[in-house]
């Protein structure tokens, strides 16, 4: 009986968690009660530890969220279990070894407004050439740990996909958390940030990752 009001609170918390408004535009409002939405998932969820680059799953392209189930549900809450874990502010299904279309992120946009949510299937949207204003500010990423390097990224992003209920949503960011959007996006079609940078920038990447001590458990690869 306990086991089975665990999962029916679980069923009922994830289910409320969930549901986000949406703006004028049809963007998801993701700004709104973050400490306790990230919570509700985190505290649902146990952490994991993060796959590095070398591991295969991060290198091919993920397979598309079909089942918006339980499982899934287990899945967003050990994420970010896992997120909070390595003081991340986007994770990837594939960065816990998992082969999904799905991410979650926490992250602050450049005027500091903090935004939490999931997207499954994601897909970045073109932009038109008034708003490809390029930053070229520092990425790290916790698969390639200790690591950074500037990278060239637009400071505008828009991702249409799903939530973990299925429903359609769009979302979209400016600076910092733009370029969350599009490296998590990145990394569920098998491609880290380092593999846009040149061969140099690199190998200096990973030298800096091979020099450093993560601060988070993660898989070492065989």
């Amino acid at each position: 009986m306990a086991q089975q009001d665990t999962e029916q609170q679980r069923a009922r918390a994830s289910a409320d968690s969930a549901v986000l408004p949406v703006d004028d535009e049809g963007f998801v409002i993701d700004t709104e009660d973050c400490e306790g939405r990230e919570a509700a998932y985190r505290e649902r969820g146990t952490s994991r530890p993060i796959t590095v680059v070398g591991n295969p799953v991060l290198h091919r392209e993920c397979r598309d969220v079909t089942e918006f189930d339980d499982d899934l549900a287990r899945l967003v809450d050990d994420m970010f279990a896992s997120q909070r874990t390595a003081e991340g502010v986007g994770l990837a299904a594939n960065q816990i070894g998992v082969d999904l279309k799905v991410f979650v992120y926490d992250c602050p946009d450049d005027d500091n407004n903090r935004h939490v949510g999931v997207v499954c299937n994601p897909v970045i949207q073109e932009l038109p050439a008034e708003l490809r204003r390029l930053d070229d500010s520092n990425e790290g990423c916790l698969s390639v740990p200790t690591a950074y390097a500037a990278l060239a990224r637009p400071d505008y992003a828009v991702v249409t996909g799903q939530d973990e209920k299925g429903n359609p949503i769009r979302v979209r960011g400016t600076g910092y958390f733009a370029r969350c959007l599009q490296h998590e996006t990145d990394h569920l079609y098998g491609s880290l940030y380092i593999d846009r940078l040149s061969k140099r920038e690199r190998k200096e990447a990973l030298r800096q990752m091979a020099e450093g001590t993560p601060r988070y458990p993660t898989v070492p690869n065989d």
